[in-house]
């Protein structure tokens, strides 16, 4: 299963951002950098709208609350760009591995990242200053790009990295997912209280 770990890289990225995974392999593939990369997706058509959705999302993902609604949208198109990655991959090296199966580590991987990414946007949104999105959203970009790009030459090394990074972002939603609920419940027993200090003050009729 020597594509496997290809696979696995590409599944976390495409979570974060499908987009330029296609782009990206797109143009390692058409340069020669290597043959890993079906023609399907060296084709200019398909390259050109990549690029295109890319910068839409470029755009998009850095703005606040608008990269929540982004992220909805994308809620079934990166699982599945991510699967379809997998299986092409699978199916362009004649790997043991059936494209189903790459299908499906590709698929559920993008889902479990994109789940991480768009739940922690969420989480910065209820911050105030706008600056946090357009950080968070460059690093997300410069992280896809460069853990594709080291995948293409150490594809083990690059799976370590992003099985890593997924578990981290999978505590890291746990921990914040625990944070808001108990700021929840302290915001609303604080309103329960004054409530009552209210309710107190109040004369009898």
């Amino acid at each position: 299963m020597s594509v496997l770990p290809l696979v696995f890289t590409s599944g976390w990225a495409s979570g974060v951002n499908a987009y330029a995974v296609i782009l990206l392999l797109g143009i390692f593939g058409r340069t020669g950098l290597t043959d890993e990369v079906p023609a399907s997706m060296e084709r200019t058509d398909v390259l050109v709208a990549a690029g295109a959705l890319f910068l839409c999302e470029a755009v998009a993902d850095k703005i606040p609350y608008v990269d929540s609604v982004w992220d909805a949208v994308h809620t079934f198109i990166r699982p599945v760009s991510g699967a379809a990655v997998g299986a092409l991959l699978a199916g362009q090296s004649g790997d043991s591995m059936s494209d189903l199966t790459a299908g499906a580590v590709g698929g559920s991987t993008a889902l479990a990242s994109h789940f991480v990414k768009a739940g922690t946007r969420m989480a910065i949104n209820t911050s105030p200053e706008p600056f946090s999105n357009f950080i968070m959203s460059t690093a997300e970009d410069l992280g896809v790009g460069g853990l594709v790009s080291f995948a293409m030459f150490y594809p083990e090394a690059a799976a370590i990295i992003a099985g890593v990074l997924l578990l981290l972002g999978l505590a890291l939603i746990v921990f914040l997912a625990h944070r808001i609920r108990r700021f929840r419940r302290r915001r609303a027993q604080r309103r329960e209280e004054k409530r009552l200090a209210a309710m107190a003050r109040r004369p009898p009729d």
